[in-house]
């Protein structure tokens, strides 16, 4: 391939996902600027059990009520967890919201049916985000693991509870809105990054390389993982992306892609770091890998589907 070639593969490839992931992350804010007038620190306490366990499965399920992908998860939670959200409850809803949402299971029923995968990937989205949650639930001081951005305000000034019930609903869409933008550019930015970044490596490793290797059943499911992190597909329509691997890869490998992608690839790794400290990121891409991994192998050893 002639390096025009490849610049332009590359164009066509960063505009493809940054158009696609683009108008979820716009979703996000508007669910965060809202979630920031009209939800008050009171309100969300009341709503999150204080124990870790049931805080984060009510976080994890949270993901049911919220239609954002991997890219508007990010602020949303930034938001929630600054009203008071515990730790726990934001990483599983983190996690799982781009998995268990209404537009994301109804892509993949639309995909495969009613069925194993459809349930397998919502059952195995739950367990992973949860479990993950749970581990941060053993820190202390979670503070310590969240970037200084995550716990002061914006730097419009909107932060903080800027909920009063005696504005008028004009008033406080106008301000939802005013801190929906402001947040949307502050993101944004993080959102071209890691496009650009899944952009070069969907140039530079043909996927045929990856196909290559993709047999058995612990190393296609790491290479399944490994395709997802780097195409950064949408969650939306990733399940008809995996598709074109049915008849090639095995049924773990397959839920690996859809279970992994959408909690983590180029794009949300970059957007995870405007919330927390790059150990904790590390953490957050390297939990679920195993968790996803060991689940996958299993299906592949002992489930005939």
């Amino acid at each position: 391939m002639s390096l025009m070639e490849q610049i332009s593969n590359f164009t066509t490839v960063f505009l493809g996902i940054f158009i696609e992931a683009a108008p979820f992350l716009l979703l996000g804010t508007l669910a965060s600027g809202l979630v920031e007038v009209f939800v008050s620190r009171e309100d969300l306490l009341r709503l999150i059990p204080r124990r870790a366990l049931p805080a984060t499965l009510v976080g994890g399920m949270m993901g049911l009520a919220f239609p954002v992908c991997e890219c508007g998860v990010v602020p949303l939670t930034r938001r929630l967890v600054k009203k008071g959200m515990p730790l726990s409850a934001g990483i599983a809803f983190l996690l799982a919201a781009p998995i268990i949402n209404p537009i994301v299971l109804a892509s993949t029923f639309a995909a495969y049916g009613w069925g194993n995968i459809l349930a397998a990937r919502f059952v195995l989205a739950l367990v992973v985000s949860l479990s993950v949650g749970l581990i941060f639930s053993l820190n202390k001081a979670p503070s310590s693991l969240l970037r200084p951005e995550a716990l002061t305000p914006l730097a419009s000034g909107t932060g903080g509870e800027t909920t009063h019930s005696s504005e008028s609903l004009r008033v406080r869409l106008q301000q939802a809105l005013r801190i929906a933008g402001d947040e949307f550019f502050e993101m944004g930015r993080y959102l071209v990054i890691g496009s650009a970044l899944a952009a070069l490596m969907q140039t530079l490793v043909p996927q045929r390389v990856l196909l290559a290797v993709g047999s058995g059943p612990l190393v296609s499911v790491l290479v399944m993982q490994a395709m997802a992190f780097i195409l950064s597909v949408c969650s939306t329509v990733d399940a008809f992306l995996s598709l074109a691997f049915v008849n090639t890869f095995t049924t773990g490998s397959i839920l690996a892609f859809l279970v992994f992608g959408p909690m983590v690839d180029i794009k949300s790794t970059l957007l995870f770091l405007s919330i927390f400290k790059r150990k904790v990121v590390l953490y957050l891409i390297l939990l679920p890998f195993l968790m996803v991994t060991l689940l996958a192998v299993f299906i592949n050893l002992n489930v005939a589907w």
